[in-house]
């Protein structure tokens, strides 16, 4: 079993209060033949590529740009191994943990005093206002979307528009070798950070449990970002996934 990634949650921490202190108040797969967003490494206006992001602990999900970054990214995929897709028996969401638990040791925000899902609101959301009396709560924001490109205004009364998104989902998780994890190990999966989005909710709806093979983000720009994350998590969890969904993956970042 792969060491715990205890040492990040510090500096996640930090980041996390350094956002709170500063806040008063589908198409169907296929290549990706963009060249990014321009915005080369690190952060843009969608967020910070996964490449630099191997923590999970940094806002959003950025295009991965041309060139040698594809090529890094195709290095990674290809780590990843591959594995038929086992039945769904005997997977239920409370095998993984009850929703958006602070107490999934060995990721990074747990143990926080703020639960998973406000804890990703925070991580990815600008202009934050938060509940009367909470420093955790998040009651309105706006979400740079990575899966539609779209700006959402949210508020909490429309819970909803904004979901929390999975990139490798729990039940595919489960038919891929979780079943026969730990419960500890399964509860870390349902709440790091690497493996959550804050994403547009009729997107995620329409992703359900589905692998790359058989969904990718509408924006074709951060399609290579996508299955980069999707491949972290694999090679994090040490999961295989579908032949076809590695193929799909690995097409995202071919050479533009």
């Amino acid at each position: 079993m792969k060491a715990l990634r205890v040492p990040a949650v510090c500096a996640a921490l930090l980041a996390v209060t350094a956002l709170l202190a500063g806040c008063e108040t589908g198409d169907g797969p296929s290549a990706d033949g963009g060249a990014g967003d321009g915005g080369g490494r690190g952060a843009d206006a969608r967020g910070v590529s996964p490449l630099d992001n191997p923590e999970g602990t940094r806002p959003g999900l950025g295009a991965v740009g041309p060139g040698g970054e594809r090529a890094e990214a195709r290095r990674l995929i290809e780590k990843v191994a591959t594995k038929g897709r086992g039945p769904r028996t005997g997977y239920e969401r409370e095998r993984f943990g009850s929703a958006w638990l602070d107490t999934a040791d060995g990721v990074p925000l747990a143990r926080n005093g703020c639960d998973t899902r406000n804890d990703l609101l925070a991580r990815d959301g600008r202009d934050l206002r938060y509940r009367e009396g909470s420093d955790c709560v998040v009651v309105a924001m706006t979400l740079d979307d990575p899966y539609t490109g779209a700006a959402i205004d949210w508020r909490k009364r429309d819970a909803s528009a904004v979901q929390i998104d999975h990139v490798v989902p729990l039940s595919y998780g489960w038919q891929l070798g979780a079943a026969r994890w730990s419960d500890a190990k399964r509860r870390r999966f349902a709440n790091d950070p690497l493996n959550l989005l804050p994403v547009d909710g009729p997107a995620n709806g329409r992703k359900g449990d589905s692998g790359p093979a058989s969904w990718l983000p509408p924006n074709k720009k951060v399609r290579c970002a996508y299955a980069v994350r999707f491949a972290q998590v694999a090679v994090e969890y040490e999961m295989p996934v579908t032949a076809a969904d590695k193929r799909t993956m690995l097409a995202q970042c071919g050479t533009p």
